[in-house]
């Protein structure tokens, strides 16, 4: 009985290790962070490719309760977080960009209160809908699971890990956040930009014509449409920004 319990917590010590790094992705990555994915699916899921990976790789037997253990539960947290934050900067330029375009448009007040990303404007809001429908369609979640079970073979459990390397790599990625919010922004606030340098030219031969009556919803309408005609453009930069978080994160694994 004594050989029994034995083996058991032996289990149980190397199941630990890769499903904190799991757990540690899941609580930061986009979409499986959603508030929507409730605790108890993240925790599902997690135990879910624990198991699944349990087999394939030889995983050490470390006490969490050592010193090493303690420094090894901060490294699997680290490394499962950093993954997150990296695909996180997505979603952070694609709010910042949406923000740009808002007040482009007149729309800076008219805010939505997302539960997910917080008191965001709506065309933040529509972007990031957009941009969760081309992670799917990309095969995003899966591309992103199969990166993270190939961190234990290149990231091992057990091994001393340099995090410099690491923090410069995302915080030089972290740059992305404004990069991609000119880039899926500027086409349009350009646009905007001369259409109310065309309404000052007719407020200026027109005095009598009432600029807050006839500005802000030709401002709205001219924003909505060349919103919706620089859809495509603005869905190959959201996909091209998925790619680029994809291959940071490959290069995340390799930095180290």
């Amino acid at each position: 009985m004594d050989l029994l319990v034995a083996d058991i917590v032996q289990r149980f010590y190397m199941l630990l290790w890769p499903m904190i790094r799991i757990s540690a992705f899941l609580l930061s990555a986009p979409f499986f962070s959603l508030r929507a994915v409730s605790v108890r699916i993240r925790v599902l899921l997690a135990a879910v490719l624990t198991w699944m990976i349990y087999p394939l790789i030889d995983w050490p037997s470390i006490d969490p309760i050592s010193a090493i253990g303690l420094r090894e539960v901060f490294t699997q947290v680290f490394i499962g977080i950093l993954m997150g934050l990296i695909l996180q900067v997505v979603n952070a330029a694609l709010v910042v960009g949406g923000q740009a375009i808002s007040a482009s448009m007149g729309l800076a007040m008219a805010n939505m209160v997302d539960p997910n990303m917080g008191n965001v404007p709506v065309i933040s809001q529509f972007l990031i809908i957009c941009s969760t429908l081309i992670f799917l369609g990309l095969g995003g979640h899966v591309l992103v699971i199969t990166l993270l079970l190939e961190t234990f073979n290149l990231l091992p459990i057990g091994e001393m890990i340099n995090i410099q390397p690491l923090i410069a790599l995302v915080i030089e990625w972290s740059s992305m956040i404004f990069l991609g919010a000119v880039l899926i922004g500027l086409p349009i606030m350009v646009s905007l930009l001369f259409i109310n340098i065309g309404l000052g030219v007719i407020t200026r031969a027109a005095p009598a014509l009432n600029i807050f009556a006839v500005g802000f919803p030709a401002m709205i309408l001219a924003g909505i449409i060349l919103l919706s005609m620089s859809m495509s453009s603005i869905g190959f930069r959201i996909q091209w920004l998925w790619r680029q978080a994809f291959d940071i994160v490959t290069q995340a694994m390799g930095a180290s």
